[in-house]
């Protein structure tokens, strides 16, 4: 019997469309990565009984980077970036170690068939599946096809059991797309960004960012956040004069009239227009107009429209909203969430999706009424030919959703309702008067059918006072005329809904992409996002703006970048040659680096106004192992240490708080140490500034701490502390950490486990001694006889914390709290530092890792 061996884009999607094609008689295993499932059933396959195994990637199998020695910041030119330094494909998680996975799974396989999210990254997915897959799956005969595409936009069983019905080819050129896009975001992206941060970060100490970045779309989107800032700023308040009238309708009833010629700005005029208009008693109707009008259903809802109402009606950020969406998709509640499409096909049937809403409470009435009288048709959209427009697929309650998944299902819910739903009409009445030689006018609406806005009541007409009945020629008494003063008021900032308008309009990023530009900004702290989900530049994202507008406008604008899309999408249609874009493109940004590079000193006059020079920043704490002069600690991000005497600065752990160890130095070049820590819940360890960015031996990289320095005699180094091999991480050593006393622990120096022992100890040492059992180091613990929890009244032991049956009930493994450390992402990325295995330094075997030393802690494990 031969085998199919089929993918989805999530283990939770793999496990529905499984479920949907066995029609539930299918066994399940986990995947030997521990993340994913496999699913296996018996099936028909193209006229044949095959053996079907499913199983899921999750999201992009690989990731563009440079080669190993590219990564270095220090050692490479970031001009060499744009073509020079060669890329290549490696595991986007390697902790999932998909690859092999993948290839476990479907080695020996006849057929594959892909079913990754149906758009451009799910595409440039699929190749990389059969990068992985198609080397060991059998021999196709002759021209047999082999690898299918399966094309759906929802997980029903109508819409899975067609796509498995009708199963096409994947689209190398929209992969292709995918390609290109990743590496001029990662080419231009990194040159950039490398230059910049190195250069202004070395300049001063106050930026508040650990990485200034550049994006080609990044850049433009907070071009535009600036854009508005610039306007604000700039903007003059004028004083301007509305004259207002009023006249009774009724006894004890007034009414309001515009005036026509809305405002003045010459307080004399409008003073003539008061006066001559004052001497008028009555107010005399000169037409009344009935027209009936209609406020039209929505569009379809698309991804742009649905990410603009969540952040201005739901208070909820792109990414947030797209994580929900895509939560609420890959559970069977709503169609595929990213479309680019208002347009419903004329096969898609409109009474299937309202049929599962029958039973909720806050819309069956709308519902029912809808299916008996009949649907209306949709509105005609836009037809982009990716999906469906988002579409609730099955019914839900809020206690299955729960919060913002509630929220947003309700909206979308709601949107689409409303869409099949008849327009709003209303009755629009407006009456013109004349007083004296000035024509004022009343208009009023009354609702004759609300449709839509009935299931959309935020965009019901809003009740207003009823107008008068009257006819040309009545006169009406004017009760008041006054001059009311107002001032013009400048612009607000963007919203996150305006800014995403602005990034559609212009072809910033794709329906995809845009949620992750806004957040960069946010992330890299360029933008704030005030109440009201308002975007307002730092000072940082204003500098940089301005400096590129100062050095190449192209930079910021959006124009180049949408040129760059257009391209990217002709390559998608296969109307473009994917090395010719992507080497022309490369060419353009490569004249501009230099160019920008060459000018950087424009961008540099604007950030010496706003932040401070490293000298004058930061406060003493400790001495420079050179000069002796006590060096500035700088908290802002990056934090660091720069000693102005040497005109040297030196980096530091970050996402922790730093302070000075005891005055004491470093042996080798004698600076004074510092100690870092993640708070009392976390880890800490001391560090020498110079020994941290200048490594002093060949298996020591940057970066690392005493807890990792492989001096073999200092009192702070691993060799000295080092205790025991990590009980979770391949490389790690479990460090005492010799300032956490009375609550001890040791830390290990790779991971985030932490194991506490020996509460209230007077003191604990870590013996030249090993253990018998697992090579680890004794340990010596002295107690105040009060507080000794060892047998007999003991106060002194020497043992080991792992084997060692006194110290059974004194030792506790958790895992450290961290605050997530950040990372130079694709600029660079630090890769794990392994540690040679067989000797620890100092000359003490590496521990063994025994079975039993894990079930022991595991008891403890928090």
């Amino acid at each position: 019997m031969k085998t199919v061996f089929m993918v989805a884009e999530k283990p939770s999607l793999a496990q529905s469309i499984a479920k949907i094609l066995s029609r539930g008689n299918m066994s399940s295993h986990k995947g030997l990565n521990g993340a994913c499932s496999v699913h296996e059933y018996t099936g028909s396959f193209i006229g044949q009984s095959v053996h079907f195994k499913m199983t899921s990637v999750c999201g992009h199998v690989m990731t563009l980077d440079f080669i190993g020695k590219y990564n270095n910041w220090d050692k490479v030119d970031p001009a060499e970036l744009f073509s020079k330094a060669p890329t290549e494909k490696k595991e986007a998680n390697p902790k999932l170690t998909m690859v092999k996975f993948l290839q476990v799974e479907g080695r020996g396989c006849d057929y594959i068939v892909l079913w990754l999210d149906c758009d451009k990254e799910g595409e440039n997915i699929c190749f990389e599946v059969l990068d992985a897959v198609l080397p060991v799956m059998n021999k196709p005969r002759g021209i047999e096809k082999t690898v299918y595409r399966a094309k759906f936009s929802s997980i029903t069983d109508t819409d899975i059991c067609n796509a498995m019905n009708s199963l096409g080819e994947p689209n190398r050129n929209e992969a292709l797309s995918v390609d290109a896009r990743q590496e001029l975001d990662l080419r231009i992206g990194c040159a950039f960004t490398r230059f910049q941060t190195k250069y202004f970060q070395g300049k001063y100490g106050n930026l508040d960012s650990s990485l200034i970045s550049f994006g080609p779309c990044q850049t433009p989107t907070l071009g535009f956040c600036v854009e508005r800032h610039d306007k604000i700023q700039s903007f003059k308040p004028e004083t301007y004069w509305v004259l207002q009238a009023k006249v009774n309708h009724e006894k004890e009833s007034s009414l309001t009239l515009e005036w026509d010629r809305v405002r003045v700005f010459d307080r004399e005029i409008a003073q003539m227009f008061l006066n001559i208009t004052k001497m008028a008693r009555e107010a005399k109707v000169e037409s009344v107009s009935k027209k009936e009008k209609a406020k039209q259903r929505p569009l379809a809802l698309n991804t742009v429209e649905m990410l603009r109402v969540a952040s201005a009606a739901l208070g909820m950020g792109p990414q947030h909203t797209m994580q929900i969406a895509e939560r609420l998709y890959t559970q069977g509640y709503i169609s595929y969430p990213r479309t680019e499409t208002t347009h419903y096909p004329e096969n898609f049937d409109l009474k299937e999706p309202l049929r599962q809403q029958t039973n909720n409470p806050y819309w069956a009435e709308t519902v029912k009424a809808l299916l008996s009288e009949g649907v209306n048709r949709p509105r005609k959209g836009h037809d982009a030919g990716d999906h469906p427009p988002i579409t609730p697929m099955r019914a839900a309650t809020e206690a299955e959703l729960g919060g913002d998944g509630w929220r947003l299902y309700e909206y979308i819910t709601r949107h689409f309702i409303a869409t099949v739903c008849a327009d709003c009409k209303y009755l629009q009445t407006t009456i013109s008067f004349i007083i004296g030689p000035e024509h004022f006018t009343c208009v009023g609406k009354m609702v004759i059918s609300p449709g839509f806005t009935e299931i959309m009541p935020w965009q019901s007409i809003p009740l207003e006072e009823s107008l008068p009945s009257c006819e040309k020629g009545d006169v009406f008494p004017v009760s008041e005329v006054k001059l009311l003063e107002k001032q013009t008021n400048p612009p607000d900032y963007l919203t996150e809904a305006e800014l995403i308008t602005l990034m559609e309009k212009h072809g910033i990023g794709t329906d995809a992409s845009i949620p992750v530009h806004i957040n960069n900004i946010c992330q890299r702290n360029y933008v704030t996002v005030e109440s009201g989900r308002r975007l307002k530049p730092t000072n940082l994202g204003i500098v940089l703006v301005h400096g590129y507008y100062k050095i190449d406008a192209e930079l910021v604008l959006p124009t180049i970048r949408s040129a760059v899309e257009k391209q990217l999408n002709l390559i998608a249609q296969g109307k473009a040659n994917y090395q010719q874009v992507l080497e022309h493109t490369l060419d353009i940004f490569k004249r501009k680096f230099h160019y920008f590079v060459d000018s950087i000193a424009g961008m540099d006059e604007l950030m010496e106004v706003s932040f401070s020079p490293l000298a004058a920043t930061g406060k003493p704490l400790s001495r420079c192992g050179k000069c002796h002069r006590f060096m500035k600690y700088i908290q802002a991000k990056p934090s660091r240490l720069h000693c102005s005497h040497c005109d040297e600065t030196y980096s530091l752990p970050q996402n922790g708080t730093i302070k000075l160890y005891k005055e004491l130095r470093c042996p080798l070049d004698d600076f004074e140490l510092v100690l870092w820590s993640s708070g009392s819940r976390g880890k800490s360890y001391p560090l020498c500034p110079y020994c941290y960015n200048h490594p002093p031996f060949r298996d020591m990289k940057k970066g690392m701490g005493c807890n990792e320095c492989t001096h073999p005699t200092c009192q702070h180094s691993l060799s000295m502390l080092g205790i025991g091999q990590c009980v979770e991480c391949e490389n790690g050593v479990l460090v005492l950490d010799p300032t956490s006393g009375p609550k001890w622990k040791m830390a290990c120096n790779k991971c985030n486990v932490i194991v506490h022992f020996f509460e209230n100890a007077h003191k604990v040492r870590v013996s030249p001694e090993t253990c018998e059992s697992c090579d680890a180091a004794l340990v010596d613990v002295d107690f105040n006889k009060a507080k000794s929890p060892l047998p007999g009244d003991e106060t002194q032991h020497s043992g080991c914390v792992f084997c060692d049956p006194v110290f059974q009930d004194l030792v506790e493994l958790k895992h450290a709290a961290t605050r997530h450390p950040m990372h130079r992402g694709g600029q660079g990325k630090r890769q794990g530092r392994g540690r040679g295995k067989g000797r620890r330094p100092g000359g003490r075997p590496n521990p063994k890792r025994p079975k039993d030393k894990m079930a022991a802690l595991a008891a403890y494990f928090v």
